[in-house]
């Protein structure tokens, strides 16, 4: 389906590495522990951490984000061979309270909010995880409110987090445009009646599984220009 800016009323926003860069989390990595290049660690780590929240999901095992991500981290060091004692871990984990932010996430939600648009953020992540998040990104007065995962106990892309997010909104569903760089977060949406826009931040080729996006965007100026701010 083609992108209908017409049709827009409130925007969503995914958090982590749509508004925040989880690959910032390779400099604690470097802190704690004795490599040369954390990438691969970060990497395993988040794609770890993604397949925990899919597999919850299916067997109704719900932990925290938080939590998830710390089961995570525990994992992919143990694969690369890295031997990190508890408190490092812990250390480690806090990275996701203060994440880099992206450089266009202040400047574009701005433009949305002085058009209208009421904005929040729908995200995995549990409340004190994306309260920090906000407050780290300097958006707490844009961002009209956050709608976590927690709230039901469930993960994207469980179609029932999004209509909660549209009644959490006040929003009709078809007048909720999701933002993310997650291609099963943007099917997500769309499957449970939103528009999705994927943000392509890697310029990486979309998934052939599954629906297309709505919209594709390099990043969130892009949007604001689609949406006419």
């Amino acid at each position: 389906m083609a992108f209908d800016p017409d049709r827009v009323t409130t925007v969503t926003f995914d958090s982590y590495s749509t508004l925040v860069d989880v690959d910032a989390t390779a400099a604690a990595l470097t802190e704690h522990t004795d490599i040369d290049d954390p990438a691969p660690v970060s990497q395993t780590w988040r794609e770890r951490s993604m397949q925990y929240t899919l597999v919850a999901n299916h067997l109704e095992n719900y932990e925290t984000f938080y939590e998830i991500n710390r089961d995570a981290l525990a994992y992919a060091l143990a694969a690369h061979g890295l031997d990190v004692p508890a408190d490092d871990r812990e250390e480690i984990l806090e990275v996701y309270h203060e994440l880099e932010v992206f450089d266009d996430v202040r400047e574009s939600i701005e433009r949305l909010h002085e058009a209208g648009y009421d904005t929040y953020v729908l995200s995995n992540g549990n409340p004190e995880m994306l309260d920090s998040m906000v407050d780290h990104a300097g958006i707490e007065d844009l961002v009209v409110d956050t709608i976590s995962a927690d709230e039901l106990e469930t993960f994207k892309p469980e179609p029932d987090l999004y209509r909660h997010a549209a009644g959490r909104t006040g929003t009709p569903i078809d007048e909720l445009v999701h933002v993310s760089a997650l291609w099963f977060d943007v099917q997500g949406a769309i499957h449970a009646g939103m528009q999705g826009a994927w943000l392509d931040r890697k310029s990486t080729p979309w998934e052939p599984f599954g629906a297309e996006p709505d919209l594709i965007t390099e990043g969130l100026a892009e949007l604001a220009d689609r949406l006419g701010c």
